[in-house]
């Protein structure tokens, strides 16, 4: 499965994180809500101006500055009404209106003065006095401030604690990605993105057209609803993709959507997660209401199993109790739908088993659809994608890198052609060349290789491991080829050897299982055979041998004794059986590898020659290829 990666965003333009994403919602072209601009301008003059109208009541008019002499000059024509003293300030009103020589002759009636600190006051009462002017006076430290003032006032602790709050909540929202203090309230609507940026459709998908054939049907349904109305078909509720990470789950979402030009609403369950309970369900509810509003539409929730493992057991709370909630809360909307809004769910799982079966049932998810890794032919398609815009050399083979890469996903082939490319260019390359990707797949399967210096004893040991593990996998009929043998240490390994299938497996008898046993234990029985000692190199190797053990005597039914039952499960979870079954179980997994040691020992010690063989090339060469390994060994590959 992969993607074509589209146009760099902008500095300074990522999207906020938020409880959910969007593509293709109606508007512009790309999906952006367009904004009238003359609407907004004319909006914000005509409030201005509703405002300027309604203060203009409450304006107590036009108040002239005066001077001293001119205030004295008018009373003594005795043309004043009235005075207001307020300490040494003075405002007042005259009988009629009088020019103002300081202001080019304009002309007031209401005025205001400052008296001179040497002035007499008595002298000038007397003369308010003889001019009949009504005097009053105010205290110094009163006075008014007019009812539009104290209004304003009055209201600014109150615009002050509303604008704190509405600041915290814009934190809180884009530091936790949702709507509300921290992201606890009620969810942003999903805000577009730029359709030529996210929005993909099938040809954007390779290796897996299986599983678009299962998508096509949904498809037509969106593009073309009334050919199904017409014959009483509705609309599947949900579709759930269950497979493992990076097979392209989330892409072939995306592609339905892309492909029928229809909104895509897309969320991680975890998103809707919170301590609080019933802020998950409040989510939910938030996004199935946008996805109605543009209908039809996609809502696709990405690892599904978070919120929707199957429900029982003791009670819980805080988180356990959030998280049945919001499951609740699911199937509720999905129940809403009636088949005709044409908006269909799309779940995404790794672990399908562990689902709620109410969740699974006809009329919430309808269909299934497993998405697994692709095979050689859809490795080659994807590889073939993902090498469109890198330059190759003429000796490169993608059949041949699909052959030696079973078991990739699409994501993982991805990163192989991004580390081939990145070997190249470090290494000043004009193209990328076969050898670059043989480095970048050995750099993915057996690790990067350390730079230390081991002793030669360890070397030795070390050589002897590997070589062991090899010779096994060279003499067990029906064993995966051998493909390199390094005692180059790389992640915690000493050394490795690496092993896979010339065609993809999908099923494996007990003969088969037993010899991945017996060559696992191959480099721990080399060990026993050349020092007689058992070191903790084996470790990994022994939860190997584990694991195919119990799974064969627990799961698979391959053991006589316990029978086809199915007593260890796949999930993790306690083993439902009686503590005799289980330790019948225990004895079995420890005959088998016991037989399995114990055959490892018989045949390293029959070959030993060979096996020293491939020790010396080893400490001579340090990595050996498959056809160096077999040459070493004098063996040829069955």
């Amino acid at each position: 499965m992969v993607e074509r990666s589209g146009p760099p965003q902008e500095p300074g333009k990522e999207d906020k994180p938020k409880p959910w994403r969007a593509e293709g919602l109606p508007g512009t072209p790309g999906g952006k809500p367009k904004i009238n601009w003359w609407r907004f301008v004319l909006t914000l003059l005509v409030v201005y101006a509703a405002f300027f109208f309604i203060s203009s009541f409450f304006d107590d008019g036009k108040v002239e500055k005066i001077s001293y002499t001119q205030f004295v000059a008018q009373v003594t024509a005795k043309n004043v009404k009235d005075v207001n003293a307020q300490g040494y300030s003075i405002t007042g009103e005259l009988k009629a209106a009088a020019q103002d020589p300081d202001s080019n002759n304009k002309s007031y009636t209401t005025f205001s003065t400052e008296i001179p600190v040497f002035v007499d006051n008595v002298q000038l009462m007397q003369q308010l006095s003889a001019s009949g002017v009504d005097l009053t006076a105010e205290e110094i430290n009163t006075g008014s401030r007019g009812i539009l003032v104290n209004l304003l006032l009055s209201l600014l602790p109150i615009a002050i604690l509303a604008g704190l709050w509405i600041w915290i909540m814009r934190r809180g929202a884009s530091m936790m990605g949702g709507g509300g203090l921290g992201g606890l309230g009620k969810s942003k609507a999903a805000k577009p993105v730029e359709q030529a940026k996210v929005r993909v459709n099938f040809e954007d998908v390779a290796g897996i057209d299986e599983v678009e054939n299962e998508l096509v049907e949904i498809v037509d349904y969106l593009k073309e609803p009334g050919k199904y109305r017409r014959l009483g078909a509705k609309l599947p509720k949900g579709v759930l993709l269950a497979g493992p990470p990076g097979t392209g789950k989330t892409l072939l979402a995306r592609a339905v959507a892309g492909e029928a030009n229809v909104p895509f609403f897309s969320a991680s369950a975890s998103e809707f997660i919170e301590m609080i309970v019933g802020v998950g369900a409040s989510r939910v509810r938030d996004l199935f209401e946008e996805a109605r509003k543009v209908a039809p539409s996609i809502v696709f929730i990405d690892e599904i199993d978070a919120i929707g493992r199957a429900r029982g057991g003791a009670g819980g709370i805080g988180g356990h109790d959030e998280r049945e909630q919001t499951l609740n809360q699911i199937l509720t909307e999905m129940d809403g739908f009636s088949g005709a809004e044409g908006t269909i769910v799309i779940g995404a799982t790794n672990r399908p088993e562990v689902l709620d079966p109410a969740l699974l049932r006809p009329g919430r998810f309808d269909r299934t659809v497993m998405v697994a890794p692709p095979d050689a032919k859809g490795r080659v398609a994807i590889l073939e994608v993902h090498t469109r815009s890198v330059p190759l050399d003429g000796d490169v083979s993608l059949d041949q890198l699909a052959k030696t890469s079973p078991g990739m996903t699409g994501a993982d082939l991805a990163n192989l052609v991004n580390e081939a490319a990145l070997l190249a260019a470090k290494r000043g390359k004009e193209k990328v060349s076969m050898a670059d990707f043989a480095d970048a797949l050995e750099k993915l399967q057996l690790g990067t290789a350390r730079s230390i210096i081991m002793p030669e004893e360890e070397r030795t040991r070390t050589a002897y491991h590997e070589a062991g593990h090899a010779l096994l996998g060279m003499l067990q009929p029906g064993a995966d080829p051998v493909r390199k043998i390094s005692i180059i240490p790389r992640g915690r390994a000493l050394g490795v050897t690496l092993s896979t299938p010339d065609t993809d497996r999908y099923a494996y008898d007990y003969n088969y299982l037993r010899g991945r046993i017996i060559g696992a234990l191959g480099g721990m029985a080399a060990e026993q055979v050349i020092y007689d000692v058992i070191t903790t190199g084996a470790e990994n190797d022994l939860e190997q041998v584990t694991m195919i053990a119990r799974g064969m005597v627990g799961r698979w039914g391959m053991s006589e004794k316990i029978g086809p039952l199915t007593i260890l499960s796949n999930d993790g979870s306690p083993p439902q059986a009686a503590p005799a079954t289980l330790a019948a179980v225990d004895e079995e997994v420890r005959r088998i590898v016991d037989e399995c040691y114990e055959a490892a020992v018989r045949l390293l010690s029959d070959n030993r020659d060979k096996l020293e063989a491939i020790v010396a090339a080893l400490l001579e060469k340090e990595t050996l290829d498959e056809s160096e390994a077999y040459a070493a060994a004098n063996l040829t590959r069955s």
